[in-house]
């Protein structure tokens, strides 16, 4: 059990101060409503049950770990924040307590041209780190949609996708080490190999995947060390259209089986998508009505690489059903991928055309490249039925992206788009949000694939579907996290854990957001 809510004037705060100073602890309501919020969409009306006690802004993970000793002495949750970009709640305190934001912590502390690697604070974002790196003809790959405000702190407790992972890989790849403080503040580091630049060792577990997409449920990490690479000499992007999303897929397959080893990343936009970006996104640029689907490819490496391999790349696209966009729609779009993240605030209603302030929301699985059509015609039936039942959700259409690392035949990060008239949620449409949510998270086990390919599965509506997914190992993780956090205070609500202390423990979602559906 957690203790109760803090009083702003408990002396609790007078303990924190001491461990952080004064200008590190933080109880006023601005500071702790504005650590509630987060991309993902839920009733305003509820802010306040989500709202933190007190918010800690460290500096060292010395700082951090007498904070973690405090709360396991006096029983209050602790949540670790980042950029908090992410679209399943992992950083809203379901039980309130400490949230622990490490914006501060954003120093590069070493850049090694020898070994090629990169030591950082948890607080620092890829486009700061980049800037930097620039200077040395390096760069750190991990290229996120939300690459402009997320840290890496929260890439690596999210295990995040990279949009040009194809070519370098994800998070998990590029993070070579980090240092982490546990649910009872002891500070380790874990990695690939005992040294904390070493990329591969057999000796003993590999801990560093463990504490990967852990969504601050086991911890704090407060230092990483990240690969470098060369910067790419070119950057080539080609976008084909097509007439249906048949042909699409299929041209789809032969792109990412050709073996080209420059190729960053394939992403099919389907025929929802093109009617909504037509329809309302004033940066779409016009297309004829016979382009139905739209397949787009990106390309690093040098000259003499990419050179060759794009016209390769195109001739199959070509062979394959695809016509070329041209060099705006290619070299313009690409290039503000990362935009895309502002995503427009208004959608329409279905029953009367009428234009609304809306909310953004996606729910993402990987999927494998056999059932996709399949996934596609289920997921979007879904999206109609809460559309049309409810009046406050709009279909955005649906993206297929290369998911597997190094491997672009492989399985494909599949997301819908779903816009949310946020202002209108009430605790009957909430619910049957939660409904569709976990509806989608059903279709994509069913057809073998995971929950979610990069955000997590940490929010109600696909939570409950975790044990299911992952089976018997389930057991392992609620174990797994009894022993490193004997009191539940890391996080606590996050991925149904709370029955790994209580078989019978409450949901914590109950009462509070569906109002009990």
């Amino acid at each position: 059990m957690t203790a109760p809510p803090i009083a702003q004037s408990d002396p609790f705060l007078d303990e924190l101060r001491s461990i952080l100073g004064p200008d590190g602890v933080r109880a006023d309501k601005p500071a702790r409503w504005n650590r509630t919020r987060v991309p993902a969409p839920f009733p305003v009306h509820r802010w306040a049950d989500y709202a933190p006690d007190v918010v800690v802004l460290p500096r060292t993970a010395q700082e951090i770990a007498g904070v973690v000793r405090l709360a396991n002495r006096h029983g209050i949750p602790v949540v670790p924040r980042a950029g908090a970009t992410g679209l399943n709640d992992g950083a809203v305190p379901l039980r309130r307590g400490i949230i622990v934001d490490v914006k501060r912590m954003n120093q590069i502390r070493e850049i090694d041209l020898v070994d090629r690697t990169v030591t950082v604070g948890p607080g620092i974002n890829m486009l700061k780190l980049n800037e930097e790196l620039r200077k040395h003809g390096v760069m750190f790959p991990d290229d996120p949609a939300s690459y402009p405000c997320s840290l890496v702190g929260g890439r690596i407790g999210t295990s995040g996708w990279s949009l040009i992972g194809g070519r370098y890989g994800h998070t998990r790849d590029l993070v070579i080490s980090f240092e982490i403080v546990l649910p009872t503040g002891e500070i380790i580091r874990v990695g690939d190999g005992g040294g904390r630049k070493i990329r591969k060792s057999s000796t003993g577990y590999q801990l560093k995947h463990l504490f990967m997409g852990h969504q601050g449920t086991l911890g704090i990490v407060t230092e990483a060390t990240l690969e470098l690479v060369p910067r790419p000499e070119v950057e080539f992007a080609a976008f084909f259209h097509y007439p249906s999303f048949q042909a699409a897929y299929e041209s789809t397959g032969a792109l990412t089986k050709s073996g080209l080893a420059t190729l960053a990343g394939v992403v099919l936009f389907d025929e929802w998508k093109l009617r909504y970006l037509r329809r309302d996104d004033e940066a779409y640029i016009p297309q004829a009505e016979n382009v139905r689907a739209v397949v787009a490819t990106a390309m690093y490496g040098t000259r003499d690489e990419v050179k060759p391999a794009a016209r390769r790349l195109v001739r199959t696209a070509r062979e394959s059903g695809g016509t070329y966009l041209g060099d705006e729609v290619s070299q313009g779009d690409w290039a503000a991928r990362h935009d895309r993240y502002a995503t427009p605030l208004h959608g329409r209603l279905r029953t009367t055309g009428q234009v609304v302030p809306m909310s953004w929301h996606c729910e993402d699985a990987a999927i494998n490249y056999s059932a996709l059509p399949q996934v596609m015609e289920e997921w979007h039936a879904i999206a109609d039925r809460i559309i049309d039942r409810y009046g406050i959700f709009d279909d955005w259409g649906m993206f297929f992206y290369t998911n597997a690392a190094h491997k672009p035949w492989g399985d494909y990060l599949v997301e819908i788009d779903i816009g949310i008239w946020e202002q209108k949620l009430d605790d009957v449409n909430w619910a049957g949000w939660v409904e569709a949510k976990h509806d989608i998270a059903a279709v994509a086990l069913k057809y073998g694939g995971s929950i979610t390919a990069c955000h997590g599965a940490t929010r109600e509506g696909d939570a409950e579907l975790a044990a299911e997914e992952m089976g018997g190992g389930f057991e392992v993780m609620k174990a797994i996290k009894r022993v490193l956090d004997p009191n539940n205070i890391m996080n606590p609500g996050k991925y149904e854990l709370d029955t790994a202390y209580d078989p019978n423990a409450p949901s914590p979602f109950s009462g509070r957001r569906t109002g009990g559906n």
